[in-house]
């Protein structure tokens, strides 16, 4: 089984309308791309789920109260499908980052995934971070955020494997915003097979009456009612 990302993805990666994608992301906090992955390269990524030798660790979510479902966290080297959305997406990624540092007042961030990762084992953050989840029925995510050390990188993003409505049906990805003062706000999204939701790991601008000020993001899933959904994560940032 192959696992390479033909030239076809990385087209489709190379095509992508970047300001728009960053008007999406400083107006909802979130923002779908179109298919990256083919049905087929979906397929794959599935399957790897079952191979334990591709993985470093794996957790049972409900274990430690985080929900109904499991997930896997891929070792080094990285399959060559997962290293390419990883290395491409983050330079696009780390201008929108370092746009959001400048409002925010924050640290900015490298240009390249190989700079960063080279922060993060200076840091002790040596464990890769992209991992495939895997929900069945009843299963779900608590809100929660992925930080995994003292440095994280503010955007991360999800690639639907499975087929809404046909592999399985309930199981939306959830976006709540904690808004200062205010009541939180939930956004709801159901990404079609291939595609990419990305979205802040922690925290994001947002503008305001005395201009930007910072807000909290979680994310989860809500409930699977039948079938099973499978979604391959994508973090850029190492864990300790």
């Amino acid at each position: 089984m192959s696992t390479a990302a033909p030239e076809g993805t990385r087209d489709r990666l190379d095509g992508l309308d970047w300001a728009a994608l960053q008007e999406r992301l400083d107006v909802d906090g979130v923002a779908t791309t179109p298919p990256l992955l083919s049905p087929g390269q979906c397929a794959e990524v599935v399957a790897m789920f079952d191979e334990d030798e591709r993985f470093r660790s794996t957790v049972v979510m409900a274990r430690h109260a985080f929900g109904e479902g499991s997930y896997r966290y891929f070792a080094d080297p990285l399959p060559p499908l997962v290293q390419t959305l990883r290395e491409q997406l983050y330079p696009p990624l780390a201008t929108v980052a370092n746009r959001w540092a400048g409002l925010l007042g924050e640290r900015t961030f490298p240009t390249t995934l190989d700079d960063l990762l080279a922060e993060c084992a200076a840091l002790g953050q040596h464990r890769p971070t992209p991992l495939v989840l895997r929900y069945g029925p009843g299963g779900y995510n608590c809100l929660h955020q992925d930080v995994y050390g003292d440095l994280t990188f503010p955007l991360q993003f999800l690639v639907m494997l499975s087929r809404p409505d046909e592999d399985f049906t309930g199981g939306e990805s959830v976006f709540v915003e904690q808004r200062p003062r205010q009541q939180s706000r939930p956004v709801v999204l159901r990404p079609r097979q291939g595609e990419a939701v990305i979205f802040p790991v922690r925290n994001r601008p947002k503008l305001g009456s005395r201009g930007h000020h910072r807000v909290q993001m979680r994310h989860g899933v809500s409930a699977v009612h039948s079938g099973n959904r499978h979604v391959l994560g994508i973090i850029f940032h190492n864990a300790r």
